[in-house]
């Protein structure tokens, strides 16, 4: 049995006008690390934000689709996607957002924590989870968001459920989580310690329509795991469990596997290494369209498909893409 994953590597939606994400998500102040494009439809973006260097545990990323409909929350999905926030810092988040004209709900407390629900341009459900961190991770220099305030990364994920006891066995009988916390049809797993990006919530809601994936939606959640070799075992245990999983496929920034637990949800798991830096430093990350090296020699072709993307940087906005607007869709 392979070591349990260290925690959330990255959540994955679906998104409608790249431009609108692209913006909506730098002002929450995550860093856009890569630009590149869906490697199994390459006629639409794929795009990363997170910390400075787009470590994972922070990102959260985007199939952004002009014109695509509009899902459905329900069972069998990943229903909302939290970020971890300096505790006190709500207000300033509440204050923030509502000079956007974001939708914000109010403050909750939830497991002795305070919660902001927010919903991005799609619909997408966030919410950003203030609490006593012990060693805050640090924030994006130099971000939008002043540092006493900004995201340090994912929290946690909840997943709505029809019958939540099958994917519990999962949880806890083959990758390793504990059962943390119960709160009426909510339940709280943890990976180690716990703590902020090592929970998954699971409600249970048999009476919740089954979810339909499009845009405001999760597509699938990843958890980390350390490298190759972690992975193969991991591949090998989920097959041995019974479980349809994929080959391991090259994402060109960590490999990965797919799956679904018993509830329909897909997971991933996918490997730290080698990272965003593999093909542009550190300071240049976002500001170019990145392509793995199968896809270069159709490189003409791809970005004249993709809707033009302003991309903010410290001393000139650059446009990527160009070669339909953002309301086309083919």
């Amino acid at each position: 049995m392979p070591n349990a994953p260290t925690g959330l590597h990255h959540v994955t939606a679906i998104a409608t006008d790249p431009q609108r994400n692209a913006d909506f998500y730098h002002a929450l102040g995550l860093r856009l690390v890569k630009v590149t494009v869906n490697f199994d439809a390459p006629d639409t973006y794929h795009l990363y934000f997170g910390g400075e260097s787009g470590r994972p545990g922070t990102l959260i990323t985007f199939f952004p689709w002009p014109g695509a409909p509009r899902g459905r929350r329900g069972a069998g999905q990943a229903t909302t996607v939290a970020f971890s926030v300096p505790e006190g810092s709500l207000g300033w988040w509440r204050e923030h957002l509502a000079d956007r004209a974001v939708e914000v709900g109010a403050v909750a407390t939830r497991d002795e924590e305070e919660v902001l629900s927010v919903r991005d341009p799609d619909g997408l459900a966030l919410e950003l989870v203030a609490h006593v961190q012990p060693e805050l991770a640090p924030a994006w220099h130099p971000g939008p968001i002043p540092p006493e305030h900004a995201i340090r990364g994912l929290h946690s994920v909840t997943l709505t459920e029809a019958g939540y006891e099958h994917t519990a066995e999962l949880l806890t009988g083959t990758l390793g989580f504990t059962l943390a916390a119960e709160q009426g049809s909510r339940f709280r797993f943890a990976l180690g310690e716990g703590g902020a990006g090592a929970q998954v919530d699971v409600v249970c809601r048999p009476e919740a329509p089954q979810g339909l994936v499009a845009a405001g939606t999760v597509h699938h959640i990843a958890w980390r795991t350390p490298g190759d070799a972690e992975q193969v075992e991991w591949r090998n245990t989920l097959l041995g469990e019974g479980l349809n999983v994929t080959p391991i496929i090259d994402r060109q920034y960590f490999h990965s596997i797919y799956f679904r637990e018993p509830g329909g949800v897909l997971l991933e798991i996918a490997t730290d290494p080698p990272g965003f830096t593999v093909d542009e430093p550190l300071m240049q990350l976002g500001r170019a369209l990145k392509l793995p090296p199968w896809l270069e020699p159709s490189r003409a072709d791809i970005e004249h498909a993709l809707p033009a993307l302003k991309v903010p940087g410290p001393d000139a906005d650059l446009v990527l893409g160009g070669g339909r607007t953002a309301g086309d869709h083919e």
